[in-house]
């Protein structure tokens, strides 16, 4: 199946914003043509965004930490940690724990 409801409903949401940039060059700028692709890419994005996964390889560490995960999922993950005060808490075992004394 290509389109998901998820994915469908990424795709239509990020097309009714390229359809504003649409509005904006074709009826005020008369370049319909960049209207349209840049609904299409608009699109595109939200396709890609509600469909892929983050791909699981160690060449980044992004890639490394977050491979195989949603990439809509990651991405509000972010938004909701970026606020200031958070903290990561890390469990060491007592192996860990002598080592790192």
């Amino acid at each position: 199946m290509i389109f998901t409801t998820k994915s469908l409903i990424y795709t239509c949401a990020t097309g009714a914003v390229g359809l504003i940039f649409y509005y904006i060059f074709g009826a005020l700028l008369g370049l319909t043509w960049l209207g349209i692709g840049l609904a299409l890419f608009f699109a595109a994005i939200g396709f890609v965004v509600g469909t892929f996964k983050i791909p699981d390889t160690n060449g980044m560490e992004i890639t490394r930490k977050l491979g195989g995960e949603e990439i809509d999922k990651a991405f509000l993950r972010w938004l909701k940690f970026r606020k200031k005060g958070n903290v990561i808490y890390t469990y060491l075992g007592t192996k860990d724990e002598e080592v790192s004394k």
